[in-house]
């Protein structure tokens, strides 16, 4: 009976524990970054598109063989008391097919152009793929980093409204006993239930701010969670920033390959083909009618209205704006990275300041709550502590989350 007994006191106490973590897990920034991945629609897309350009070589690749062509046709033109097509045209009636062999002798550099044109289409979604990689990780850090905050916000709100009621308890005899006012004490009174009303605004605004957070990594279980402190490193400015300017080279790459499939668009073309025909009137020895052919065909360009030059005068002004747009944005960037490190300099000299208020305002406190014990304390000086520290608690949270999205916005640009 012992064994059952203590059998049954741990599968209660199992399935109890288990209820607990169910209910409250915890997860940190890794979780979501990684899930947000896995359920990116438009990563999915991008990496569909760059597989796609497999198949786009082999396409260009299949083209560049011999081509093959079947035509077949038929024609009948009855006529009736001498109304209808003059049989000697038509025949009466007729059957033809086709098959044709054909082959471009110097599409080599033309094949060679487009594969470049595809190499470069998938070069282009590779890094279309990373940059949004780059840009879900952002976004998905600031919001965790918001949602974050909401919770420790949360969190010493509930600290502060535990202090508070642990005092009324003492103030609420004392004012009994006539040690302090009835009107002192409404005051404290006031004081705490205002801080009742900013701990469940803090809870609401937690629960929105969480609930942000799995909406933008496709999260939809709404289970209580209890979010790890970030850690989020940071890296000395890099000296080689060439992720940014990729996209650069990509378009200009795009840019010369056009204007190389222009040039060969104006080259000779050479082509030679093989037929072997069936063609009847089906009136006379039908099954003798089979024939074929070979052939070539060559083509110079001449004359196309200076069409030429005008495609190459369009491809330079694109040059022109790429260069522009390239050297705006490098200096651009440059400054960027330098005003985050300024900011972020500026923002880890307030630290000690603001530490140093919240010790002397929780030393304060402290020194506050036992004169407001022995009655030798107005309580108006305690909420005044009391405000004081809950200033400074507030402002080194809002300090340390700044300074982690501005290192968030730092890594990010720094590539």
């Amino acid at each position: 009976m012992n064994l059952t007994y203590q059998y049954l006191i741990t599968c209660l106490l199992f399935i109890l524990t288990s209820k607990t973590v169910a209910q409250t897990q915890v997860k940190d920034l890794s979780y979501f970054i990684t899930t947000a991945r896995a359920s990116s629609q438009k990563l999915n897309d991008l990496q569909n598109q760059r597989k796609s350009t497999k198949i786009d070589s082999m396409m260009v690749r299949s083209s560049s063989g011999t081509q093959v062509n079947a035509n077949v046709s038929g024609m009948y033109a009855p006529t009736y008391k001498s109304l209808g097509y003059d049989a000697i045209i038509t025949n009466g009636q007729s059957l033809e097919s086709i098959l044709t062999f054909s082959y471009d002798l110097l599409n080599k550099k033309k094949i060679n152009n487009r594969l470049e044109s595809v190499k470069i289409l998938s070069d282009s979604l590779k890094y279309m793929e990373r940059i949004s990689v780059y840009e879900l990780d952002r976004t998905i850090v600031d919001q965790y980093l918001v949602a974050y905050s909401s919770q420790e916000q949360l969190n010493f709100n509930n600290e502060v409204v535990l202090l508070l009621e642990k005092e009324n308890d003492v103030l609420k005899k004392l004012t009994r006993s006539s040690v302090y006012k009835q009107s002192e004490y409404l005051t404290f009174l006031v004081t705490l239930q205002q801080q009742q009303l900013a701990t469940k605004q803090a809870e609401l605004q937690s629960q929105n701010d969480f609930a942000t957070l799995s909406y933008l990594s496709g999260i939809s279980d709404t289970t209580k969670t209890k979010l790890i402190e970030p850690k989020l490193d940071y890296y000395p400015k890099s000296t080689d920033k060439r992720f940014f300017l990729k996209r650069f080279e990509i378009d200009s790459l795009k840019n010369n390959n056009l204007k190389v499939g222009i040039k060969l668009n104006y080259k000779p073309k050479l082509g030679v083909y093989a037929t072997a025909r069936y063609s009847s009137s089906l009136t006379l020895q039908p099954y003798k009618n089979f024939g074929g052919s070979i052939g070539f065909i060559f083509s110079v360009p001449i004359y196309d209205g200076h069409q030429k030059k005008m495609q190459y005068d369009k491809l330079s002004l694109s040059a022109n704006t790429i260069s522009r747009y390239q050297t705006f944005f490098a200096n651009q960037q440059n400054q960027q990275l330098n005003l985050i490190v300024q900011q972020i300099a500026q923002t880890d000299l307030l630290f000690n300041k603001i530490n140093e208020q919240i010790r002397f305002s929780k030393s304060l406190i402290e020194v506050n709550s036992k004169l407001l014990h022995a009655g030798d304390l107005r309580i108006t000086d305690f909420i005044i502590a009391i405000n004081s520290y809950l200033a400074a608690k507030n402002l080194f949270s809002q300090t340390e989350i700044n300074r982690l999205k501005l290192i968030n916005q730092f890594n990010y640009w720094n590539k």
